[in-house]
């Protein structure tokens, strides 16, 4: 378990962490997101004592993580996949980290078959994709069997099957009674895999509550309506609904409308002669969730870039 209590970093004038408490518990897959810049890296490191915090505690079963006697025992960490000696292969990245925390050989093959790089063992790993790179580095992380596991963006750089099996991957690892906590910017990724979530935003906690919970603090929940008259049905939800009601294009034939229930947007389009084939609440996503929910908490604002006219080939007569 995990446990942080005021949890502070600043660097100069900047406060990267801001007080934030939290439980990390086994058992479950927690994911850890938030805008870029929200200080989630900083976080991670502070957990490993990778850095130390300016003010409160984090502490790994009841204790700062470097004072762990076996550390890699403890807690396995993929921070970063591109931390590997471009000269070594796969199997010696791995052995040269099992001889230095007293692993034994054989649990080095073990890795290498779980992640699926067996067949990569002896290549050098600067010949190694972006994806290989991230099984050498979750590979790294299971080198000690640790009952805890953090993993940030792990499945960067994987294929579709790569995402899948880490995916199942993680939840098995919770299922054993693991701790997994786990960074990504991937939200339905983490809609698929986490059972909780923590949330911060310019260092300081948004949320720590289940994923449902948190998809039901946004203001998202709106009603899907398929219709052959979709422009016909959204100028009475206009004229009928008040400033309250909003409507959006949804898939082809789709309207989700939000700020109007169910039975008032039936009647609206009995009302106008407008033909309704289907009416459902739509779910708010994690995705819309978290944008809205984090939207003060943006460091980095991109626009759009400015649309120009096509230059004209040829003369003119």
């Amino acid at each position: 378990m995990i446990e942080a209590r005021g949890l502070t970093k600043r660097y100069g004038s900047t406060v990267a962490v801001d007080g934030l408490s939290f439980t990390i518990r086994p058992g479950v897959v927690t994911g850890f997101l938030g805008p870029n810049g929200a200080g989630k890296t900083t976080t991670m490191r502070l957990i490993l004592g990778l850095d130390y915090p300016s003010a409160g505690t984090v502490t790994v079963n009841g204790k700062p993580h470097p004072q762990s006697p076996s550390p890699m025992h403890e807690v396995g960490a993929l921070l970063d996949a591109k931390a590997v000696h471009g000269g070594r292969s796969a199997f010696g990245h791995l052995l040269c980290l099992a001889h230095t925390n007293g692993i034994p050989r054989r649990r080095v093959d073990e890795v290498l078959g779980v992640v699926g790089l067996s067949g990569v063992a002896r290549k050098r790993s600067k010949g190694f994709s972006l994806g290989m790179r991230q099984r050498l580095g979750i590979a790294a992380a299971l080198l000690g069997d640790p009952e805890i596991l953090m993993f940030d963006e792990p499945v960067n750089g994987l294929d579709p099957e790569g995402i899948l099996w880490i995916r199942n991957f993680m939840k098995s690892l919770a299922a054993e009674g693991r701790t997994v906590f786990v960074s990504s910017h991937l939200m339905s990724e983490m809609e698929n895999t986490a059972d909780h979530v923590i949330v911060i935003g310019r260092g300081q906690l948004i949320a720590d509550c289940t994923i449902a919970e948190f998809i039901a603090r946004s203001s998202g929940q709106a009603i899907r309506v398929r219709t052959p008259q979709p422009d016909a049905l959204a100028r009475a939800i206009a004229a009928a609904g008040g400033a309250s009601a909003a409507v959006s294009d949804g898939q082809a034939g789709e309207l989700e409308v939000s700020g109007l229930t169910e039975e008032r947007i039936g009647d609206l389009a009995f009302a106008h002669g407008v033909r309704v084939h289907h009416l459902s609440p739509s779910r708010a996503s994690l995705e819309r969730a978290f944008m809205e929910l984090t939207a003060g908490s943006v460091e980095y604002h991109a626009g759009l870039p400015e649309t120009r006219q096509p230059a004209h080939i040829g003369m003119e007569n």
